[in-house]
């Protein structure tokens, strides 16, 4: 994702730390989850181990995620930042925690992610380090460490990781540079390496480009340097199999419906020229910011609703995807609100669940979406 650290830390609030002690939360009927595999799909949401001081939301959250998600992504805790504060040194402490509850309840996790190929994301350290007289030999071995020791931890029990994030800038549809990749020879090269190592080391593993799409105008830039990306990754053998596509939708007035019939076409063109490379489909990080929507939250979420319904409804006409991931389940701990704040000062409203965690109409479209979407192929 793309933000400031003001937003990662309001995103780290979803204080809904799954392996805090479980109240007793009652589902809202069958959980998504489970209408998303009738149709040989997937759902779940992120989720964050960081806590803020609200750990009484903790037991609910966990509940929440239990009761409608059978996948698990974490938001932060894998990232470099996170998880290699040090060149010699990693932290995995937050993210085995994570990885022991999802055990524990049977959960999969989705692995996020093993390069963020954005300057500002990368560690103070990795862009303040000297790579020395070699240092393309250097840079490799930094990447190649990190990858290696991450996927070696936990073997088989992620079969899906987001092995590059945001590589192409949005309004130029450039490839991003960091310290690392300029070491290294270029930002082809490193993505190349990253991919190359992750499936060396994790055979069995979906390996997926992850970037900030967005169906909304005004993304042309960002969406032919995507394609641009992933025709090179074919070109070269490089082992890339899905596309994640963010989802973190935007809507443009009370009209939802007339914007998303006017989306739809160029939108359709971006998704058939990518499965018609051959690659897969996610949904990695699904949430809605009510723009230009009124203040009222009975109006506001019927808008949300319908524009998410129709965007699914797109989605899942592809028989290439396979995941759906919310970037949050409920609006008491989502990033929107801290990073764009609304001009009325409303509070924001983008999750299946709002502050309380009563289900919204979102909750049921996506449900609806899930339930009407065709079949997948075995």
């Amino acid at each position: 994702m793309i933000g400031t650290m003001t937003r990662r830390q309001g995103l780290t609030a979803i204080a809904a730390a799954p392996f805090a002690t479980l109240a007793t939360v009652a589902p809202h009927g069958e959980g998504l989850d489970a209408v998303a595999r009738r149709s040989g799909l997937r759902f779940g949401s992120a989720l964050s181990a960081r806590t803020n001081g609200a750990s009484a939301d903790n037991p609910a959250y966990a509940e929440l995620l239990r009761a409608e998600c059978g996948l698990l992504v974490v938001e932060n805790e894998m990232k470099w930042q996170h998880l290699r504060p040090a060149p010699g040194a990693f932290d995995f402490a937050a993210f085995d925690r994570i990885m022991a509850w999802a055990g524990e309840h049977r959960m999969t996790v989705r692995g996020h992610n093993l390069l963020w190929q954005r300057r500002k994301w990368m560690p103070a350290w990795l862009e303040k380090y000297d790579f020395g007289a070699r240092p393309a030999r250097s840079a490799s071995e930094i990447l190649i460490d990190h990858i290696t020791t991450v996927t070696r931890r936990y073997g088989e029990r992620i079969a899906s990781y987001d092995v590059v994030n945001e590589a192409v800038t949005p309004e130029t549809g450039a490839l991003e540079e960091t310290a690392l990749s300029r070491a290294l020879g270029g930002t082809e090269a490193t993505l190349d390496l990253a991919f190359r190592t992750a499936h060396a080391e994790a055979p069995h593993a979906e390996l997926v480009y992850n970037d900030y799409m967005s169906w909304e105008p005004g993304n042309a830039a960002h969406r032919a340097g995507v394609l641009r990306l992933l025709e090179g990754f074919r070109r070269r053998g490089v082992p890339v199999h899905a596309l994640g596509v963010q989802s973190h939708l935007v809507t443009a007035g009370p009209d939802t419906g007339s914007s998303a019939r006017a989306y739809e076409r160029d939108w359709r063109h971006f998704l058939d020229a990518v499965t018609g490379m051959g690659y897969r489909l996610l949904i990695t990080e699904l949430d809605v910011r009510d723009n230009g929507l009124p203040v009222d939250p009975v109006a506001r979420d019927r808008g949300v609703a319908d524009y998410a319904r129709r965007y699914l409804d797109v989605m899942f006409d592809y028989p290439q995807l396979r995941d759906v991931v919310a970037w949050g389940m409920c609006d008491r701990f989502s990033w929107i609100g801290p990073f764009e704040p609304r001009p009325d000062k409303a509070a924001r409203r983008p999750c299946p669940y709002d502050a309380d965690y009563r289900a919204k109409p979102l909750r049921t479209a996506i449900a609806q979406a899930l339930a009407a979407a065709p079949r997948r192929p075995a």
